[in-house]
């Protein structure tokens, strides 16, 4: 009898299972479907939620489980927009950005209101009101352009910036609308609101970044990071609302205030994406869909020709905008694709807004028919322009980036021969610090190496205990899960030999590492015999990159990393190697570098900064004899990183044997990373051999960063 009663049911469907089933369902095999016929998987969540809703077969209401979970989606998106955002090449283009949403936001508002004055009839306010509609966008199409990985692409930089700018100008113009029509705008509300802005913004991007590097300290829990996470986008988004802007901004603004405190190549961010794309996001959509009413088509005359003018000059405006900027920055037609892709989707701002007007009654006709500011025709109309431009928004938006996506994959074959190259080691020996020295390894290698890490555990070939098997299998099967967690495959080796030294050099060599990360416990010091040791029995043995990390608090809760780079280490065959690992970490982690170096050394970084721009500052650092300057920059939140050499080398200075005694009695509270790069094939930079063939070789297998290194000694 309960199964007859859960389906001898009517429509629309009550019972909260089966809502939840049909909405999975949908998620599952509504995207798959469509996408045989080359239909974007967001436009077909966006169908399906039109077929099962009100105005469709009417399977389910748009309720407030449908409206909560959506506005989730909504928020979501708009955070994943600040969380992903290359803050580098943001900061590098909001001048671009601040031109493209002006052009964004004031074609549309001319063009709206003169449509609505002199086309549509309507009054001032309802045409400016129309206008602003237009003019505002929704990123609805981001979650496609993420996943086909051009996220940080220039042109999405731009109109994700300029999205900020238009939405909330738009938006301001809503509430100044609304207010004017009852008298209520003088000059106590614009201080008001200029006020709250200004501690809404100070708040989000001041206080949220401290807040959160305190929480990511001290509580590792991955649940309990994701629910900090939400906590602060829907903070963010109700702080946005109590300064009197949309909550879209707030959650924006929330994940540029954490974007740096989220490495993009961290477990976080990974759940953080999964979550979004497989449940709020989707569920955004669907609701957006069951806002489409098709039998509006057939209503009236009056609703077809509004809703056929609307959706006319909202796609031209966005166009010309689009269009203008492309012109005006010299971008690709792919990038103008992206950018008229990303604005052209009118939803959560479009749609809050004809709500607000639609709800402003006026007056009353003689028969007692309410006056409103917008009527039935624009409401109606608004949705099919939802439809119309969701649907095109997504077509350009797919094919500018699948183009964007081929073209750099086809640029950056050699990254794939890179991958294959790069193999980076980690040994492994204890629970506590597994999980960082995991962390550091996803964050230095290259982005196109999904299978080059390994985790190694020795066991003395002598023991009998059979407690250290399970001791070391249970510290692999922990690093595992860490790079899984992060869409990483982690090769496990378990190995028995006399000594560690030993077996770390026997798995070098079998499986030709190119990087080694060698992990110090936070607790212990760095030994004054350390690095001689370990000079005499690894590094003269084997001659490959080398890390040696203390993790005194995660990596992603650093604030700056301070890169100490002796003289002559340019002239190191093994510096561009060492170089590329330094620069993915400010990559992934949008951490600013500090270098401190000779003029010769940082004349040559700044080169390579010049073509690959991330956060930096260099300094002229001549003496090592005034090694403890740096006591006053390497404080709890930074990270140190040293250059080292082996002994008889040109970048080799006598005062390195006093960094173990420095290290432990004034940056005993600092995190801190030693490199010892390759250093066999030594030649002096100013009598480079521009023609050896290994040299340029392993140069132009590595990344961008290693081309551009190489074309600048070819240049020399």
């Amino acid at each position: 009898m309960i199964v007859l009663s859960l389906f001898e049911t009517t429509l629309p469907l009550t019972n909260p299972v089966l809502k939840f089933f049909l909405i999975l369902v949908i998620i599952l095999f509504a995207p798959i479907i469509l996408n045989k016929i080359k239909i974007p998987h967001l436009l077909g969540l966006i169908i399906a939620g039109a077929v099962i809703g009100p105005n469709g077969f009417n399977l389910m209401e748009r309720d407030s489980g449908i409206i909560l979970s959506g506005t989730a989606g909504l928020l979501y998106i708009m955070f994943l927009a600040g969380l992903e955002i290359d803050l580098v090449d943001f900061k590098k283009n909001r001048k671009k950005s601040l031109v493209f949403g002006l052009y964004t936001f004031i074609i549309p508002m001319i063009l709206g209101t003169l449509t609505g004055l002199y086309i549509l009839r309507f009054s001032t306010f309802t045409s400016v009101l129309l206008a602003s509609m237009f003019a505002s966008h929704t990123l609805i199409t981001y979650p496609l352009i993420s996943k086909l990985g051009v996220s940080k692409n220039k042109a999405v930089n731009i109109t994700v910036g300029g999205t900020m700018i238009t939405d909330t100008l738009a938006l301001l113009v809503l509430a100044i609308v609304v207010d004017m029509t009852t008298g209520e705008v003088n000059a106590e509300f614009w201080i008001r609101l200029s006020v709250s802005i200004l501690i809404f913004g100070f708040t989000v991007m001041f206080l949220f970044p401290i807040l959160g590097r305190w929480f990511f300290k001290r509580f590792e829990d991955n649940a309990s990071q994701y629910i900090f996470v939400l906590v602060m986008v829907f903070l963010g988004a109700l702080m946005a609302e109590l300064a009197g802007i949309e909550a879209i901004i707030g959650a924006f603004m929330a994940g540029l205030a954490l974007n740096r405190l989220i490495p993009h190549t961290s477990p976080l961010m990974n759940r953080i994406d999964f979550v979004g794309n497989a449940i709020f996001i989707p569920f955004f959509l669907i609701g957006v869909g069951m806002l489409i009413d098709y039998q509006a088509f057939f209503k009236d005359l009056e609703t077809i020709k509004v809703a056929i003018v609307m959706i006319t000059v909202a796609t031209t405006a966005k166009f010309l905008a689009a269009w203008l900027t492309q012109k005006t920055f010299s971008l690709s037609a792919d990038e103008r694709r992206l950018i008229f892709g990303l604005s052209n989707a009118q939803a959560a701002a479009t749609l809050a807004a004809v709500l607000v007007g639609y709800n402003i009654i006026l007056g009353e006709t003689e028969t007692g028919e309410p006056i409103r500011l917008l009527s039935d025709s624009i409401l109606n109309g608004t949705i099919l322009m939802i439809l119309f431009t969701c649907t095109l928004a997504s077509f350009a938006a797919q094919k500018g980036a699948s183009n964007i996506a081929l073209s750099e994959a086809n640029e950056n074959l050699t990254d794939e021969d890179q991958a294959t190259q790069e193999k980076i080691l980690i040994p492994v020996s204890n629970l506590e610090t597994t999980d960082e020295l995991i962390n550091l390894g996803i964050t230095i290698k290259s982005k196109n190496n999904k299978t080059g890490l390994y985790a190694l555990s020795i066991i003395d070939n002598n023991t009998t205990d059979g407690s250290a098997d399970k001791k070391a299998k249970k510290i692999l099967s922990k690093a595992s899960v860490t790079a899984s967690a992060t869409d990483n495959h982690l090769n496990e080796l378990l190995r028995y030999d006399l000594n560690i030294v030993n077996g770390i050099i026997s798995v070098i060599r079998e499986q030709k590492i190119s990087a080694l990360i060698l992990g110090l416990h936070i607790k212990n010091g760095l030994s004054d015999s350390f690095l001689g040791e370990l000079t005499e029995d690894f590094l003269t043995k084997c001659n490959t990159t080398t890390l040696i990390y203390k993790p005194v608090q995660p990596l992603g809760t650093i604030k700056k990393h301070i890169i100490v780079i002796p003289e002559n280490a340019e002239k190191e065959i093994g510096f561009p190697f060492w170089l590329i690992k330094v620069w993915n970490i400010a990559k992934n982690s949008s951490t600013k570098l500090v270098f401190y170096a000779t003029k010769e050394t940082l004349d040559f970084i700044e080169k390579v900064q010049s073509k690959h721009p991330i956060t930096t500052e260099f300094i002229e650092f001549n003496d090592w004899n005034d090694f403890l300057i740096l006591t006053k920059e390497a404080n709890k939140d930074n990270n140190l990183i040293i250059v080292l050499s082996r002994k008889d080398k040109p970048s080799y200075h006598s005062y390195m044997s006093k960094i173990p005694r420095y290290l432990n009695k004034y940056f005993k509270d600092t995190s801190y990373i030693l490199i010892y790069p390759m250093q066999t094939g030594v030649r002096d930079s100013s009598k480079l051999n521009l023609k050896d063939p290994t040299l340029i070789e392993s140069l132009e297998k590595l990344d961008e960063i290693g081309k551009t290194i190489t074309r600048i000694f070819r240049r020399g």
